[in-house]
């Protein structure tokens, strides 16, 4: 889900859209209704709050990204200030309650096809709602994943809340033929402060049993986890 730091990519696809139906704007008009769409008058009120924000936020390690419901006013997600091996996660305000902050890396599943895949990390956490790991396996069909876990709803061990030390969660899933790529993160659903450490992708052994379920978990689906 876009925040306003994504306000220049969706100023872009905002102007490819309309001249797909035959309407053709300036990239700077295009950037004026961006600003609107965020209750902005103009693009340089929302530029400037741009600037304001991305210098608060935390550094982001090598090929992580941020992703979420939540955005850079609920949540601060980047690496650990103190250790550059952890990643930080925590929430800024009462209205994280109904958002979640995830972050996250994606690579080709080429490696991995049929076989499985394990995904592990160590989480720690003060006060938190809901903390977890999740890992999905995509399809080339845009719009629709193969394998899901995020701890949630599951038989096993799952997500993590209220005060906990490093408590380490594990992600199993099969890799379908079919597969392209493999999306894993670590998420805070709510309130409070998640770090996480030790994150390790590898090839899993193939009696190891999947830990997924079947069914779409809501409000967690595609769009979430872009």
């Amino acid at each position: 889900m876009h925040s306003f730091l994504d306000s220049k990519a969706m100023a872009k696809a905002l102007r490819a859209a309309l001249a797909e139906r035959g309407i053709e704007i300036t990239h700077s008009d295009s950037l004026e209704l961006v600003a609107r769409q965020f209750g902005l008058d103009n693009w340089n009120v929302l530029a400037a709050l741009i600037a304001r924000t991305a210098a608060d936020l935390p550094p982001l390690p090598p090929g992580w990204y941020r992703t979420g419901t939540a955005d850079p006013h609920t949540h601060r997600m980047g690496q650990e200030p103190d250790a550059s091996d952890m990643l930080l996660i925590e929430s800024l305000s009462a209205d994280a309650a109904d958002a979640f902050g995830s972050l996250a890396q994606t690579i080709l599943a080429d490696d991995y096809r049929g076989g499985k895949v394990s995904f592990n990390a160590e989480l720690s956490g003060e006060h938190c709602d809901k903390a977890a790991i999740w890992m999905r396996i995509d399809s080339a069909d845009k719009g629709k994943w193969l394998r899901f876990d995020n701890l949630i709803d599951r038989a096993g061990p799952g997500p993590l809340t209220g005060s906990f030390g490093w408590t380490r969660r594990t992600i199993v899933l099969e890799v379908p033929d079919e597969a392209t790529r493999i999306l894993y993160g670590v998420m805070l659903v709510g309130k409070g402060t998640l770090r996480a450490r030790n994150i390790e992708l590898r090839e899993a052994d193939r009696d190891t049993a999947p830990t997924d379920y079947p069914r779409r978990p809501d409000g967690l689906g595609d769009g979430a986890f872009a």
